[in-house]
């Protein structure tokens, strides 16, 4: 576990270190694992390293979600839990209010039945029955339209609040699912959204996923700092979002890395794509706006994979990561589309990476 807190090569990249210390544990490089190792890796939360490195070699996905919630990495799911809640209350008052308007209609309507039944019957001769039946009627019509009244208005009140907690809720999935910083989808929302694309098997054919990571990230934040970092991944998640169609979706998945989904498209169409991307930040000038500083070209590493022979989304994520990882590999600067004999280039060259 020692290589999560304290990376010995300062060759290697980040997402490198952090990937490879997932794998020999056994666990998914998901992004709510990153994000959990990703944070023990800069030590901003020594507890936290501590007790990840109390899990040794093993573990399993429970016990690290465990420790997210106990290091609060998901406290908005508990605010977004309170106002499904509170809607689902909400709901539930609303169709006992229904419920009792049916009750009141079911017993009116048999009360109209009785009444006519007097009043139809071939030996009813006292116009005072007939007198007491209307009366009946009458009263029994001018309650249950007051109850009809209360309800519809108690209806219009309950509706207006559970609007206003949709609104809410509606509210908090957007400020719990977006990245702070670049304004994109967070691993949360990416999270839910590769496990959807497998929730049914069509359009999984045309279906991709690019995984994007920033060259040599951390020289850039231990030479300019993090403010001068934090502006970097900002641009970069501009200028993806702007070489994607609008209804692709952009994620920023860890530190330096993020993610797009496609769908509808072909594997030669996902490459282009990706050299657009590519080419598009190689030529993107990233200088100080005031002093006109220029922090150097920044490049990026792209891998991806097709999800028509991924089972899960798990799959398609280990597939476009090691593809990714085969492009740093490769010198970086480059895109890689997933292939079958990968495997054996990643544990080969971390054979020669551990030596």
């Amino acid at each position: 576990m020692s290589t999560v807190a304290t990376p010995k090569a300062q060759s290697a990249d980040i997402a490198a270190q952090i990937t490879f210390a997932m794998r020999s544990m056994g666990l998914p490089p998901i992004p709510r694992n990153y994000e959990l190792f990703y944070e023990a890796y800069i030590g901003s939360n020594p507890a936290l390293t501590r007790r990840l490195n109390a899990l040794g070699s093993r573990t399993t996905q429970e016990e690290l979600d465990e420790i997210a919630v106990q290091f609060g990495l998901h406290s908005s799911e508990k605010i977004i839990e309170s106002a499904h809640s509170r809607l689902a209350s909400e709901l539930e008052s609303l169709l006992h209010l229904l419920k009792k308007e049916q009750d009141s209609l079911e017993t009116y309507s048999k009360i109209l039945g009785e009444t006519y039944s007097r009043i139809d019957a071939k030996n009813v001769a006292s116009v005072d029955i007939i007198r007491n039946a209307i009366t009946i009627l009458s009263r029994a019509t001018g309650d249950t339209m007051a109850h009809g009244e209360k309800t519809a208005e108690s209806v219009s009140q309950k509706s207006q609040e559970m609007d206003a907690v949709r609104r809410e809720l509606d509210e908090y999935k957007r400020i719990a699912n977006t990245d702070s910083l670049t304004r994109l989808a967070n691993r949360r929302a990416f999270d839910e959204k590769l496990a959807a694309l497998f929730s049914h098997s069509v359009g999984l054919a045309s279906t991709a996923l690019i995984l994007i990571d920033i060259d040599h990230f951390k020289k850039i934040n231990d030479s300019f700092g993090h403010p001068v970092g934090d502006k970097i991944l900002a641009t970069v998640a501009g200028v993806i979002r702007n070489n994607v169609h609008l209804d692709a979706f952009v994620a920023r998945t860890g530190g330096e890395e993020f993610a797009v989904i496609l769908e509808g498209i072909s594997a030669h169409e996902v490459q282009m794509l990706c050299e657009r991307i590519r080419i598009s930040l190689e030529q993107t000038p990233f200088r100080n706006s005031r002093t006109g500083f220029n922090y150097g070209p920044v490049t990026v590493s792209l891998g991806f994979a097709m999800a028509a022979d991924c089972e899960d989304g798990n799959e398609l994520y280990s597939r476009s990561d090691l593809a990714l990882y085969c492009a740093k590999n490769s010198g970086r600067n480059c895109s890689r589309l997933f292939e079958a004999g990968m495997q054996k280039e990643f544990s080969k060259s971390w054979l020669i990476y551990r030596r």
